[in-house]
């Protein structure tokens, strides 16, 4: 006789990862993400260095954003190609490499199907841009695709507990994921990263912070509202009383890590920096 007692187990949820990926880019397409791009220069660079990466290297930036690494890449004289499936991002890139006359490569490219054959480039990086793909594993999968046999991965993913993993959680309270929807800042652990990456190649990871500098915390509201895609179309699915909780909320996040004391804003952001070396046999 069965056991009654036992209650079947129903089935987590699974997100509709398709339907998800068009808000997202609907997101990412509003406001105008190049305003924040730009003061994260400095996490390109970092990254860069942390890659040893050489002229004349075959590079690939994957949801490079208005490509900040890749002009990072490019300044070590690497043969870059930059991709996002923004096309408006990729215009600002462009611009920004022809005002400093390097010759990048913009394509339009979704990271969970990159258009490139296998074993296409020496490096492949992305910063705080492939860690927001719905279906997680494909675009890892991707990533280890397209790099050669004993190249490298390059990331910077914020984690969960720094402030922009802050920000998303608050975010999350009050418009909550599609049940079943990794975390983003699942790409900022390094138990994640092993389950990703560790059959394919060697993960070293690194955290660092970068400080998030405005004139004040009602000036990060500010841009932030209208400029970041994902926080203006928070603000613009709530209601006014929603709106001025999300507000304070994220102000108050804002004034516990604060570590300016004379009105300005000085946020220092933990994220962490990978750098990954495929294994030279080929994916294991």
């Amino acid at each position: 006789m069965p056991d009654s007692t036992i209650t079947p187990t129903t089935p987590a949820p699974q997100p509709d990862l398709a339907a998800l990926k068009g808000r997202q880019q609907v997101a990412w397409s509003s406001g105008n993400y190049a305003v924040v791009g730009t003061t994260l220069q400095i996490v390109g660079e970092q990254l860069c260095e942390a890659m040893d990466l050489r002229a004349g290297a075959k590079v690939l930036d994957v949801a490079a954003g208005n490509g900040m690494m890749s002009l990072a890449a490019a300044r070590r004289w690497c043969d870059v190609v930059s991709t996002d499936y923004v096309p408006a991002l990729l215009a600002a890139g462009q611009a920004r490499a022809q005002a400093e006359g390097h010759a990048i490569r913009f394509q339009e490219a979704d990271a969970e199907a990159l258009p490139f054959a296998d074993a296409s480039f020496d490096a492949v990086v992305s910063t705080f841009g492939v860690m927001f793909t719905p279906n997680q594993d494909k675009a890892a999968a991707e990533l280890v695709r397209v790099c050669k046999p004993g190249g490298t991965i390059g990331l910077a993913n914020w984690t969960p507990d720094g402030f922009i993993g802050q920000v998303f959680k608050t975010l999350g309270k009050y418009l909550p994921p599609p049940a079943g929807a990794r975390s983003p800042a699942l790409w900022g652990t390094r138990t994640r990263l092993d389950e990703m990456f560790g059959n394919h190649a060697a993960v070293t990871t690194e955290p660092r912070h970068f400080n998030f500098r405005y004139r004040s915390p009602e000036h990060f509201m500010e841009v932030f509202q209208t400029f970041y895609g994902p926080v203006l179309k928070a603000f613009a699915a709530l209601d006014a009383e929603k709106q001025a909780g999300l507000r304070a909320d994220l102000v108050a996040l804002m004034a516990r890590l604060n570590r300016a004391t004379d009105g300005t804003l000085v946020v220092p952001s933990e994220y962490l920096e990978v750098v990954i070396t495929r294994h030279k046999g080929g994916i294991q």
